[in-house]
């Protein structure tokens, strides 16, 4: 299982790259082999400022349907479209290719309250 060590993670396995105020989402390895074979990603808030840990969109697999929380408060600049097309991205290269969206964070602080790669290996076991 690949847990990039310069990444920060949520409990709800998502990944975060944070870039100035910019953050770059999408869900773990973990997650994704959990979910099986994706089939479509739904993000329908680009351009809505959001809450941490308000639902921004959801992931679909052939055996079920999981919403995707957005791990800082910000606004949603970007949905990954190669998703609509090939959301197989998610699965073969979640770290990626695969990536969500980029969020313009409103509050940089909420980045202390993410898990380290070795916590979120801690929380999925390996």
């Amino acid at each position: 299982m690949n847990i990039p060590s310069e990444l920060k993670y949520t409990k709800d396995h998502e990944w975060v790259l944070i870039d100035g105020d910019i953050a770059t989402i999408g869900i773990t390895d973990f997650a994704q082999g959990e979910l099986g074979d994706i089939v479509y990603v739904e993000v329908e808030t680009v351009d809505e400022t959001l809450d941490a840990e308000e639902i921004f969109g959801t992931v679909e697999a052939v055996k079920t349907v999981s919403d995707l929380f957005l791990p800082m408060s910000g606004e949603i600049i970007e949905f990954n479209e190669s998703l609509e097309d090939e959301p197989e991205k998610v699965n073969t290269d979640p770290y990626g290719d695969g990536w969500m969206i980029k969020l313009k964070c409103s509050d940089l602080s909420q980045v202390e309250t993410l898990l380290s790669a070795d916590d979120y290996k801690a929380l999925v076991g390996v």
